[in-house]
């Protein structure tokens, strides 16, 4: 069955109702004190986990499409990205209000003792521009450079998993799947559209070495 502009309506529904039930959860969690010994720690895993969850989702979408060859699912990729964005968002806002208390000198102070909060600044630089860049007048505009920024979603997605393992201090098996699922959504990218060696091309690479 041919996916219709009627279904892809009810699937952008659908999209918005299981990306937001997860931050109603969480206000209604913490508003009945709910959210752990450690709130703080427990809001800020959450939505990171809810960004990586998303960009999960944001990265099925393509082979599903041509999977099933279903073409009207690629209209749902900007709409995961930007709830993508909004989780990030989520999660640095935690980061930055309640754990560092808008203290930004400390803020530079972590960046320079962790790596892994540089990845992740780098990932969310990647997602500001993708989400800035993803409405069509700008498409337009951009021409053959919105493909080639966009490209960076192969980037984001293996910086994603590396800073959710480099921030755990133990129980490395979660970000571990995370590692193994990513690669494995990055390889059927890469095979179905053919662009991995567009993207290593811009670092001089070639994808045997």
């Amino acid at each position: 069955m041919r996916l219709t502009a009627k279904h892809l309506f009810l699937l952008k529904t659908v999209i918005h109702i299981v990306a937001m039930a997860p931050i109603v959860y969480l206000v209604l969690l913490v508003l009945d004190n709910a959210a752990g010994g450690d709130p703080v720690q427990f809001i800020i895993h959450y939505t990171g986990m809810g960004a990586l969850n998303t960009l999960a989702a944001l990265l099925m979408v393509s082979p599903l499409a041509r999977k099933f060859k279903q073409g009207l699912l690629i209209q749902t990729r900007r709409l995961l990205g930007l709830y993508v964005f909004a989780y990030a968002s989520l999660h640095i806002a935690a980061f930055v209000s309640l754990d560092l208390l808008f203290e930004w000198s400390l803020f530079l102070q972590e960046l320079v003792k962790r790596p892994y909060i540089v990845i992740g600044m780098i990932g969310y630089l990647i997602l500001i521009a993708l989400s800035v860049t993803s409405l069509k007048s700008i498409k337009r505009r951009m021409g053959k450079r919105w493909q080639q920024l966009h490209n960076l979603v192969y980037l984001l997605a293996i910086l994603t998993p590396i800073h959710f393992y480099w921030s755990v201090k133990s129980e490395v098996i979660e970000p571990g799947i995370y590692i193994v699922l990513f690669s494995i959504l990055l390889l059927l990218r890469v095979r179905s559209t053919g662009r991995l060696s567009q993207f290593l091309s811009r670092f001089k690479l070639r994808p045997n070495e």
